[in-house]
């Protein structure tokens, strides 16, 4: 850490309850958003509370140092970053305050959809309705005024703020709304000196704001100065869209409104983008909530992604018009859709089809291809990407269908590709050129055809900034837009903000050059060029890794970085995805998946250097990551998060080891092993405090988790005894059952239970006894030298079995995603990928038996109502849900899937004691759910998520292939796990 960051983070500890961070990997964490910018801040401060504000912001006053305000880091125009001090308002200030049947009081670090699914208990929502809702801050939304899809009925938010508490540049600390111009109670205030000064300036230019405002019907450019009546001056309307460049917000006082009764869409198809253009006009005399328009190139996007939008839109569409109304009946609403239809399609014959929806899930369909198909655009191969920097032009609506026509030509003349989406019903368009940055031709052609494009718009009665923000993106245009009220914005900003600390550089700027400047470092750097010195043997860096761990090099690396462009998807913490469940209970941006792809790129492109991979500030990031693949799931761009930190974590442990804790947890098969041998003085050291305690001091076992216990005799003994170790030449269906640690010494019972349903079903059975564990715990922790090992061992033994038949079987699922996903990643060789593409999960294996009328329904009925929770590994291997599928073939046995959240125990990431009430966190929903009195029992395919499940929720956990095997009257012994009690430390 350089002298003046450790000067600033010295200063600000002493002064704040929040975090304070300075040191470089945690401020390259910041240093990027989903804009195309990247500036590494001086500091990171995460206040608690208004005091803690308060005090940085004096400090940066009183230190010349700028403050750049952030909420989720979701911004397209660079608008939250800087070189300064950044407060990040996500982690601590993201509550709600106060509610009553009208409004509501946030903290400007709350989730827009949080805040939404807060008031839903009330019937009532904030109605404006930005892309990003689950991730996206009330703070942002307000700073840059965000309108959304539903603008035409509620606006953008500074229709919808009634007054703000914010913090000027001094420090001083006011609560503004719509304020009187007479009659303060004391004239000389902070609060009358603004409103009389800002009020005398707006008069004296009245004419130059009224003559230059643009004729869209959104305007997000520049500051809003319509703000003075001729008794009040709108405080708040004029913070509403500054940026933070005018004040800090603290909280916000927002109006609400009811929840519509019932929501309908229609879908509108078009064999020319034109033909839709002109719809709009046609459409908005039937006052629509929404009216967004997606191209040619969105829509085939939405095909590739989803069967459905594959059966439903024709290849030929040129573009579609997706038509929201609202109603208080299902009636209403439909007449409505009607009507429009009517109109577009069959009187103006604009539309050559139109589907209507009316249903709550097919409703959300829709609106899924609307909202959730732009992320995915960074699924492109390569290093060209759709670009966020000419994305927020807006211009009237009844000058869309020309304006589309200039936006072509000036496409076609740069000989750029774009793909183009919009709010058309009030002339929003979201326009993303395709272009490689790390190119400098295509570094220049951005200025050239943001200029030109910009030209039209404003020639189009436009603005350049329709909802999202001027940034660093449109800065550098504002006085091309506005000519001399550009200066009028300058003196706006000087009174509130003498010292230009502020956020500087966003909306008041004077660099032509923002829009190319700080771009994301995107490419390697070479190597230095040889010199007559380098024939002298170099010694290496010992604190840096010499070898990449993974087959790839540092290109292919830094380009699987680049693919996260940012947009913070995996921030959510809503119920209808799972993605990090570290994030989920810790909501900090390290937390992120985002962060670590953030974090290899810096490193990768020399913004870090080489030897932060093995630093400890680095492993702190890292193992924020628990390998449970629900990022690479999830993310719209598939970042493959899992393989880069699977990269980054073997890196560190090439130089640094592993720590005892570590170790031991990657070795957990040897300790299963070892244990095993005296079963009766294990399980008795389980169940023991005093045992428990030790083991946690020594091993660093939690000593409050529970343990399953040791079998007397493990499984593959069983199987030596039983046979089951020699192979079959017979030509039937052949499974090699790869058993794992925890079937072979904790649970035998379930490897037997698994052998009997596949015998049942006419399958042979063949248990390598030469088998090893998978290896998952050391690949989660990055002790790859040993997992390749490992896997070197069972790949050369596992592959011969497949070549004579086998399909490779295992009950574990972590297990099967070894074998299918991280062994091809660690070996890259054929033998790996041979395996890999013949290994299933159990229940996968079974579920495919029933699909093609091989397995047997013989099922005796089963009654009881069990709660199924899906692994996160069984879903990484997308698979659908088959233990789930295959419970619900049990006659009686009622199936209610659970929350849909992660366990939170993450292989052997919950029994660490560091890691123990966290995990806990992790999955209080899950548990939460398994709680209800309904549920008799949980159901999973995961060990590690049955030893959180009966932790949790007190009730027993039983593995779907037992349940078969019950019903099948296989193992009627299985019947008492349906109900025994649960010990207090040990699993069932």
């Amino acid at each position: 850490m350089d002298p003046e960051r450790q000067r600033i983070q010295d200063d600000l500890r002493g002064l704040v309850k929040g975090d304070v961070r300075c040191d470089d990997v945690f401020v390259h964490l910041y240093a990027t958003d989903a804009s195309i910018y990247e500036i590494p801040p001086l500091a990171v401060v995460r206040p608690r509370n208004l005091t803690d504000v308060v005090a940085v912001v004096e400090y940066a006053a009183e230190n010349d140092l700028a403050i750049h305000p952030r909420g989720a880091g979701t911004g397209l125009a660079g608008e939250s970053l800087g070189r300064g001090i950044m407060l990040d308002f996500s982690r601590y200030m993201r509550r709600v305050l106060e509610t009553d049947d009208r409004t509501v009081r946030v903290q400007p670090g709350i989730p827009h959809a949080q805040l939404n699914e807060h008031l839903r208990a009330r019937g009532r929502q904030f109605g404006p309705d930005p892309a990003m809702s689950d991730v996206t801050t009330m703070g942002s939304v307000v700073a840059v005024d965000s309108g959304g899809s539903r603008w035409l009925k509620y606006g953008s938010a500074r229709r919808n703020v009634i007054s703000l508490e914010i913090v000027l540049a001094d420090g001083d600390v006011l609560h503004v709304g719509r304020e009187p111009l007479m009659g303060h109670r004391d004239p000389e205030s902070p609060k009358a000196h603004l409103v009389t000064t800002l009020a005398d300036l707006l008069r004296r230019n009245a004419d130059i704001i009224a003559e230059h405002q643009p004729q869209s019907a959104v305007n997000r450019s520049g500051y809003h100065l319509d703000i003075l009546s001729q008794d009040t001056l709108d405080l708040a309307g004029l913070l509403s869209g500054s940026e933070g460049t005018l004040a800090v917000i603290t909280e916000a006082t927002l109006a609400t409104h009811p929840l519509p009764k019932h929501r309908g869409v229609a879908l509108l198809l078009f064999d020319r983008l034109e033909s839709a253009a002109r719809a709009v006009m046609e459409i908005l005399p039937f006052e629509p909530s929404a009216c967004d328009l997606m191209d040619r190139r969105h829509l085939s996007l939405a095909r590739e992604s989803t069967v459905q939008f594959d059966l439903l839109i024709p290849s030929e569409t040129e573009a579609a018009l997706l038509v929201e109304q609202e109603g208080d009946t299902l009636v209403e609403v439909s007449d409505k859709l009607a009507q429009v239809v009517e109109r577009v399609r069959r009187k103006k014959r604009l539309a050559f089809h139109a589907i209507q929806a009316q249903d709550r899930e097919e409703v959300e369909l829709y609106w899924g291809l609307a909202r959730k198909v732009v992320p995915t655009l960074h699924r492109m191969k390569g290093s060209t990407r759709p670009l966020p920097f000419i994305e927020d032009m807006a211009v009237p609506p009844r000058a869309l269908p020309d304006f589309l026509v200039q936006m072509q030509n000036v496409l076609k003349q740069h000989q750029v590709t774009a793909s183009l989406f919009g709010h058309a019903g009030h002339g929003q368009l979201h326009l993303r050129p395709l272009l490689d940055l790390s190119k400098p031709d295509d570094v220049a052609r951005m200025s050239r055809l943001a200029a030109d494009l910009y030209g039209e718009v404003i020639d189009a009665g436009g603005t350049i900034s329709g909802e999202h923000a001027d940034g660093l993106s449109r800065t550098g245009f504002i006085r091309r837009q506005y000519g001399p009220l550009a200066d009028v914005f300058r003196r706006v900003k000087r009174v509130f903000d003498p010292q230009n600390i502020l956020n500087p550089g966003k909306i008041v700027g004077s660099s032509p050059d923002l829009l190319t400047n700080d771009l994301r470092r995107l490419t390697v750097p070479p190597p230095p060029p040889k010199t007559e010195s380098d024939d002298e043997p170099q010694q290496a860096d010992p604190a840096a890794p010499q070898t990449w761990q993974l087959s790839w090099s540092s290109d292919e690396i830094a380009l699987a970085a680049r693919n996260c462009n940012g947009c913070g998807a995996c921030r959510s913490q809503m119920d209808d995805v799972r993605m990090c469940p570290i994030f989920r209970f810790a909501p900090a941006e390290e937390s992120s998946p985002r962060a670590k792809a953030n974090l290899m790129r810096s490193i990768l492109t020399g913004g870090l250097p080489l030897t932060t991979l093995t630093t400890d500030e680095y492993k702190d990031v890292t193992d924020l990551c628990v390998n449970c693949h629900m990022c690479r799931l999830e993310c719209p761009a598939t970042v493959d998060i899992p393989k880069l930190m699977m990269e980054g974590k073997g890196s560190y442990v090439q130089i640094n080891g592993l720590s005892s804790s570590d170790w031991l947890m990657s070795r957990i098969d040897r300790l299963s092993s070892f244990a095993g041998r005296f079963p009766r003085l294990a399980n008795l050291a389980i169940t023991n405090g005093v045992a428990r305690w030790l083991m946690e001091k020594t091993l660093g076992i939690a000593q409050g988790r529970k343990l399953p216990r040791l079998a007397r005799r493990n499984f593959l003994k069983v199987a030596a005894k039983r046979r089951l170790t020699r192979p079959t030449r017979r030509d039937v269906s052949k499974v090699l059952y790869f058993v794992d640690t925890y079937a072979n010494h904790h649970d035998p019972q379930l490897a037997e239970a698994f052998v009997s349903v596949l015998e049942h079903n006419a399958v042979a059975v063949y248990v390598h006894p030469a088998q090893q564990s998978s290896g998952m715990p050391m690949i989660s922790l990055g002790a790859l030298a040993a997992a390749r090992e490992l896997a070197t061992h069972n790949v050369a033994l596992l592959a011969e079995a497949v070549r004579q038949g086998y399909h490779v079987v295992a009950t574990e699922p972590s297990a099967a995603l070894a074998l299918t996903h991280e062994y091809p990643k660690l070996l890259d060789d054929d033998d790996a990928r041979l395996v890999a593409a013949n290994t299933s999960e159990a229940c996968a294996y079974l579920w495919r038996l029933h699909q093609a009328g091989k397995l047997q329904l013989d099922l005796h009925p089963i009654n009881g109502v069990l709660g199924y929770h899906m692994p996160c590994h069984v879903r990484a291997m997308q698979t659908g849900a088959p233990g789930e599928n295959l419970l619900r073939l049990i006659p009686g046995l009622v199936v209610e899937r659970t929350e849909n959240s992660c366990s939170g125990m993450a292989g052997t990431f919950g029994l660490k004691r560091e890691n123990y009430r966290a995990s806990l966190r992790a999955g209080r929903a899950l548990i939460g759910s398994l709680r209800s009195p309904r549920l008799q029992a949980g159901t999973t395919e995961c060990s590690a998520c049955k030893i959180q499940m009966e932790q949790g929720a007190g009730k027993p956990t039983i593995h779907p292939v037992k349940l078969l095997a019950l019903a099948y009257g296989l193992m009627p012994e299985v019947a008492e796990l349906l109900s025994v009690q649960v010990e207090e430390l040990v699993v069932t």
